[in-house]
């Protein structure tokens, strides 16, 4: 198979619908596994920050929550530009799925980070580049999705959507060098993947495991949510119908 077949078996949402209901599974338990194993270990387990005492432990929801956020939102804008380039109808779902979850995962990154804020710096909010460039993403998320309810042409939104979504890409990197371009109150990056990471350890392997498992959980919800709306924008096609009959047949023990 060419790489352009392959490419455009990807586009396909019968075949996509199919593949991502095998692909489930091995996402869905490995993520949750780590993400519940990692959270306990972090918890419960590692020894206090000599500094921050127990308020540290916050790292272990907060730091994957804001690393997936981002991804996500690259990802989304990566399928945005695919619809744009190709008018791929599986990329624009894609698209469209991603942004709830991000936008939940960016939420969650805020919350956690001003539950951690409060010990540390006094307050639950300061106007921080970091911390200002998040807000950011969460209103593209949440504008994102306002937008593509505004149109009642599912064309017309998916490619409005599009183009707001690269756009909004420039806000990626701003939120990765926020720390090193202005003064933040933020500290820089302790995982490094260039160079030796300044997080011990004993507190590193923890965080990997729920930074793997969110990463994990996402692909599980990602393929979720696009499978309802392949379903729902393929509802009139054959192959849908005859899965509805399947799987509705089954269930009355037809």
């Amino acid at each position: 198979m060419s790489k352009w077949q392959w490419f455009h078996k990807w586009g396909s949402p019968r075949w996509f619908y199919d593949f991502s209901g095998r692909l489930m599974p091995w996402l869905a338990v490995p993520g949750v596994l780590l993400l519940i194993g990692g959270c306990i270990w972090g918890l419960a387990f590692v020894p206090e920050d000599f500094k921050q005492g127990n308020s540290f432990r916050i790292i272990y929801i907060h730091v994957p929550a804001a690393a997936v956020s981002m991804g996500a939102y690259m990802m989304m804008a990566t399928a945005a530009a695919i619809h744009l380039i190709w008018r791929m109808k599986l990329a624009a779902m894609v698209m469209k799925s991603i942004a709830p979850i991000g936008a939940a995962l960016t939420f969650l990154a805020l919350i956690t980070g001003a539950v951690w804020g409060k010990p540390t710096w006094g307050t639950w909010w300061v106007w921080d580049a970091r911390i200002t460039s998040v807000l950011v993403l969460f209103f593209l998320y949440l504008g994102l999705m306002a937008l593509y309810s505004a149109f009642e042409n599912q064309d017309a939104a998916a490619k409005a959507c599009a183009v707001l979504a690269v756009v909004g890409a420039v806000n990626i990197p701003i939120i990765y060098w926020s720390v090193e371009w202005w003064y933040s109150l933020h500290q820089p990056a302790s995982i490094k993947f260039i160079g030796e990471s300044t997080i011990h350890p004993v507190m590193l392997r923890p965080l990997m495991a729920t930074l793997s498992g969110m990463y994990l959980f996402f692909g599980w919800l990602v393929l979720l949510y696009t499978r309802a709306e392949i379903l729902e924008r393929e509802r009139n096609t054959r192959w849908v119908q005859t899965l509805v009959e399947v799987t509705t047949g089954g269930r009355h023990g037809v």
